[in-house]
C-alpha cells in the first residue's frame, strides 16, 4: 500500500528538482557546469543531462572520500534505501559512531545537491548511471569490495541445484526458484541463523571466508574441491560465476562485516599534522631571497637565449641537449631548469620566433618586464605559474606512444594542474602564519578531499608534490610555510603580493670591489645597467651571496669590440668600484686595447691588412695559420680562403686581437644580435571542463529553464482538432491563431504555442501576446524572459491555457 508520506514524494529525478528553489537549481549548475552546454530547454532536459555517464563520472570526481563512500554504499543497498539502513552500512552492528552519525547528513546533502541522490529520506534513490558505476556486479566487484546478491548469482542456477541448497543450509523446500532464492537471502540476513550456520563450518571454511571478506569477493575452485570448499558451496556461501570461478554473495559478506559496507569509514578529513612552527619573519624571509634567485635565474636565462636560443623540435619543443645545455648555463639541475623555461613561457617572456629555422627567444614584453622593479617582475612570474596548465615535472616523462616528453613541448598541460596548486596554497594558509606541515599529510588530506579513480591513478598526487617544490623555488613559501606575499597572491592580488614582497627584497647596488686578482666581487644585486655592462666586461666566475667577476683578455675584448675604448672601461671601473683600481686590471685593459684592431678583417673573400709588416710575415710564418690559407697581396694586406668571420675567430684562437671593419675601413663595432620574437601572447591555460558560470548567466539560465518547464508542464484546454500523432506542436489554423491571439491581447492571457524558426527547429513556447499586427505578434516569451516578435506565418498553432495557469 503507498503510504500518505509516499503519495507526494518526487517519482524521479526531475520532479525533485522541480520542487528545488532558484538558489538550490544555481547551486546544481556551478557544481556541475557541463549541465549548461548548451541550457536545458527544460527541468526534464537537465535531469536527462544530469545522469549522463560523462557528466556522472565527473561528479563522482569532485566528491570528498566519505561522499563517495556513502554513494558506494547506497550502489550496495536495496533501491530505494531508508536512510536508517543507509546508516546501519556506515556504522554496522557495532554502537554508532557519532562522527559518522554527524557526517553522513551531510554527505547526503553533498550528493542531493549534485543530483547524483533523490527521493525523501524513506526513500533515497541513486541516479540510475551512478548505481551502473558503482554497485557490484556479477562480473565487478564495487569499490567496497562487496559482490553480486544471491538473486544475482544465482540468475542462471537450475531449480533443482537452488533446492539442494537451500536443503544443506537446513532451510525447507520451496515451489519455486524465487522463493528459494527469497529464503536463502532471508537465512544469509538474520544475524542469529547465520551465526548458527558458521558455527558449524570447517576451519578452514572460515578462512576462506575470511579471504574474501573485504574484497575482491570472487575465487577459483577446481573440479573437485576441497571438503571445506565443498561445505560452502552446498550452503550458497560461494556461488558459482563461471566455471572455475566462485563469489562470496553480498548479503553473506555484509554479515561477516557485521554489516559495514566499507572497512574504515572515513567521515572526517585527515588533520594536518604534526605542524611545525617557524618565526613569520624567518619564514618570509627565506621566501623572499628564494623568489629573489628566481629572477636572477629568469633574467639569466632570457639573457642566454635572446644571442643563441635554442632551436624548436620539428615535434614542438626543446631538445635534450638543450636543456642539459640550458641546466649548465643557469647552474641548476635540468628539472629546474624545465621549470624555470616553462616558466619563462607561461608568463609570455619566451616563445619561438616562427622562422625557418624556428628558434626560441625572448618576447618583446620580455623587454618591458625586465623594465619594472623586482617585486612586481616576481608577482607576475608567481601569478603566471598559479594559473598555468603546464606541467614541467612531466618532462623525462614517456607518452602514451612511448614518445618523451620534452620541455616547452605541445604535451605538457595537464588541466587540474591549477586547481590542484590553488588547494595547495590554501592548506598552507590555513595554518598559521609561519607554520608548515609535512608532505605526506598534505597529500593524505588531498586524497581524501578528491578521491584517485583508481590505486595507479597518482596524477594529482604528483601535481601537488610539484607544487610544492615548485611553490619553494619561486619563494611562494619559505621552509615549507606560505609567505605573507604567498598568501596575497593567493587571495588574487598581485600587487599586494608585490607590495609585501619589497620590503624583504635586498636593494640593488651601484657598486662592486675590485681585486688585484683580476676579479670584481658584487657584495649583492647590482643595479641593472651596472650588472648589464659588468656581463659583458668579465666573465661570471661564481654565484651565491656575493657574485665574483673575472676579467681576461677575451672579456676585455668582447667590450672593445662592443665599442668602448680603453678609456671607456677604465672610466666605468672607477666610478663603479669602491676599491682602485688594481694596477694589473689597468695593463690588462690597456695591453688588450693596444693590440685591438692592429688586424683589420675585411670581406673580399676576406682579406687582412696591418701597417706592421712584421706582424703579417709572424702569421705567414706560423703554423696555425695554415687552416686559413693566407698569402700575400701587398707588404701590409693578406688575402685568405676563410670567411670574414671564420678568420677573426682563427686569429684569435692564435691569441691576437684582429678587429672587423667596413668596406669604408672603418672598424666594425660588433655585439651580439639580441633576438627577439614577434609579439607573442602567453599560452592560455587549458581549461579542465566548462568554466564555473558567473551569478548573472547562472541567474538567466535558471529562468530560462524554469521558463521553458512551464511551457512544457503547463496545462492546456483541449485543442478544437485532434492532437498530432507525433505529439509535439499543437495545430490549428491560421484564423484559428490569429483569433486566439487577438482575444489573449484583449484579455492579458497567456497561451500555449508551438514554433518553428527559420532554421527548422520546432520548439514550444508560453507567451502573452502584446501586440498583434501586420502579420506578426508581439508577446512576452516566458520561455524566454524577454519580449520577442514572433511571424505569425511560423506559428504552428495555438492553445488556451488552462484556468488555473492562465
Amino acid at each position: 500500500m503507498t503510504t500518505s508520506r509516499e503519495t507526494g514524494a518526487p517519482r524521479t529525478l526531475a520532479e525533485e528538482l522541480r520542487t528545488r528553489p532558484d538558489d538550490a537549481l544555481a547551486a546544481l549548475l556551478r557544481a556541475r557546469p557541463d549541465l549548461l552546454n548548451p541550457v536545458p530547454g527544460d527541468l526534464t532536459q537537465l535531469a536527462t543531462r544530469a545522469a549522463t555517464r560523462a557528466s556522472v563520472v565527473r561528479a563522482l570526481d569532485r566528491l570528498d572520500r566519505f561522499a563517495l563512500q556513502v554513494a558506494e554504499a547506497l550502489a550496495a543497498a536495496p533501491d530505494p534505501c531508508p536512510y536508517p539502513v543507509l546508516e546501519n552500512l556506515m556504522t554496522g552492528d557495532e554502537p554508532e559512531d557519532p562522527r559518522i552519525a554527524d557526517a553522513l547528513p551531510r554527505a547526503v546533502a553533498a550528493l542531493r545537491d549534485q543530483a547524483l541522490v533523490w527521493g525523501g529520506e524513506d526513500r533515497l534513490r541513486l541516479v540510475r548511471t551512478v548505481r551502473e558505476l558503482l554497485a557490484p556486479s556479477a562480473s565487478r566487484p564495487s569499490p567496497t569490495g562487496l559482490g553480486p546478491t544471491v538473486a544475482e548469482a544465482t540468475a542462471g542456477m537450475s531449480p533443482g541445484r537452488m533446492q539442494q541448497i537451500i536443503a544443506t543450509a537446513g532451510l525447507p523446500a520451496t515451489h519455486d526458484p524465487v522463493t528459494a532464492v527469497a529464503a536463502l537471502t532471508a537465512l544469509f540476513e538474520d544475524r542469529t541463523r547465520m551465526a548458527e550456520l558458521l558455527a558449524a563450518a570447517p576451519e578452514e571454511a572460515r578462512a576462506v571466508l575470511g579471504k574474501l571478506l573485504w574484497g575482491p569477493p570472487y575465487g577459483t575452485v577446481t573440479s573437485d574441491p576441497a571438503p571445506h570448499l565443498r561445505w560452502l558451496l552446498d550452503r550458497g556461501l560461494l556461488l558459482p560465476t563461471a566455471p572455475g570461478s566462485v563469489v562470496l554473495p553480498r548479503e553473506a559478506a555484509l554479515h561477516l562485516r557485521a554489516g559495514r559496507a566499507h572497512r574504515t569509514p572515513e567521515p572526517a578529513a585527515p588533520a594536518l599534522e604534526p605542524v611545525t612552527a617557524h618565526a613569520e619573519r624567518l619564514a618570509d624571509a627565506t621566501a623572499a631571497g628564494q623568489a629573489f634567485t628566481a629572477l636572477a635565474t629568469v633574467e639569466e636565462l632570457l639573457q642566454t637565449w635572446e644571442t643563441d636560443g635554442p632551436l624548436v623540435l620539428r615535434a614542438g619543443g626543446l631538445s635534450v641537449r638543450d636543456l642539459k645545455r640550458t641546466a649548465t648555463a643557469l647552474d641548476t639541475t635540468e628539472t629546474a631548469a624545465a621549470f624555470w623555461t616553462e616558466l619563462a613561457h607561461a608568463a609570455g617572456l619566451l616563445a619561438s620566433d616562427g622562422d625557418v629555422d624556428e628558434r626560441y627567444a625572448p618576447t618583446p614584453a620580455s623587454d618591458d618586464w625586465l623594465a619594472l622593479p623586482a617585486e612586481q617582475r616576481w608577482a607576475h612570474l608567481a601569478g603566471a605559474w598559479l594559473a598555468a596548465t603546464r606541467t614541467p615535472g612531466l618532462v623525462g616523462d614517456k607518452d602514451a606512444k612511448g614518445r618523451t616528453l620534452a620541455a616547452l613541448g605541445p604535451d605538457l598541460d595537464r588541466s587540474p594542474a591549477p586547481e590542484v596548486r590553488r588547494r595547495v596554497l590554501e592548506l598552507l594558509a590555513s595554518l598559521p602564519a609561519g607554520a608548515s606541515v609535512s608532505p605526506d599529510a598534505l597529500l593524505a588530506r588531498l586524497q581524501w578531499e578528491r578521491p584517485p579513480r583508481t590505486a595507479t591513478d597518482d596524477l594529482r598526487a604528483r601535481l601537488a608534490q610539484w607544487a610544492l617544490d615548485e611553490a619553494e623555488l619561486l619563494g611562494v613559501t619559505g621552509r615549507g610555510a606560505l609567505s605573507a606575499h604567498g598568501r596575497a597572491l593567493l587571495d588574487g592580488s598581485e600587487a599586494t603580493a608585490a607590495q609585501r614582497l619589497a620590503p624583504l627584497l635586498p636593494e640593488p647596488l651601484d657598486h662592486v670591489l675590485l681585486q688585484a686578482d683580476l676579479t670584481a666581487v658584487a657584495p649583492g644585486p647590482l643595479r641593472r645597467p651596472l650588472a648589464h655592462m659588468l656581463g659583458v666586461l668579465a666573465d661570471i666566475e661564481s654565484k651565491g651571496g656575493a657574485t665574483v667577476y673575472r676579467f681576461t683578455p677575451e672579456s676585455v675584448r668582447r667590450a672593445l669590440d662592443a665599442g668602448r675604448t680603453a678609456g671607456d672601461v677604465l672610466a666605468f671601473l672607477r666610478e663603479h668600484s669602491r676599491t682602485p683600481v688594481p694596477q694589473p686590471l689597468a695593463y690588462l685593459v690597456e695591453d688588450v686595447a693596444r693590440r685591438h684592431g692592429r688586424l683589420r678583417v675585411g670581406a673580399a673573400s676576406s682579406y687582412l691588412r696591418c701597417d706592421d709588416e712584421a706582424v703579417l710575415a709572424e702569421l705567414l710564418a706560423d703554423r696555425r695559420s695554415a687552416p686559413l690559407r693566407l698569402r700575400r697581396l701587398a707588404p701590409t694586406v693578406l688575402a685568405a680562403q676563410a670567411a670574414p668571420d671564420a678568420l677573426l675567430e682563427g686569429l684569435r684562437a692564435m691569441g691576437y686581437a684582429p678587429a672587423a671593419e667596413s668596406a669604408e675601413g672603418d672598424v666594425l663595432i660588433t655585439r651580439a644580435d639580441v633576438h627577439r620574437t614577434p609579439p607573442r601572447t602567453a599560452p592560455a591555460p587549458v581549461p579542465e571542463g566548462p568554466p564555473v558560470p558567473d551569478a548573472t548567466l547562472l541567474g538567466a539560465a535558471v529562468r530560462a529553464i524554469r521558463a521553458g518547464d512551464m511551457a512544457a508542464t503547463a496545462e492546456r484546454k483541449p485543442l478544437a482538432a485532434p492532437a498530432p500523432a507525433d505529439g509535439g506542436l499543437p495545430r490549428t489554423t491560421s484564423a484559428e491563431t490569429l483569433a486566439t491571439m487577438q482575444a489573449a491581447v484583449l484579455t492579458g492571457a497567456a497561451v500555449w504555442i508551438g514554433y518553428v524558426n527559420a532554421e527548422g527547429a520546432a520548439s514550444q513556447r508560453v507567451i502573452a501576446p502584446v501586440r498583434v499586427e501586420g502579420g506578426f505578434v508581439t508577446a512576452y516569451d516566458h520561455t524566454a524572459d524577454e519580449v520577442r516578435t514572433y511571424p505569425l506565418h511560423r506559428i504552428t498553432g495555438v492553445a488556451e491555457l488552462a484556468d488555473d495557469h492562465a
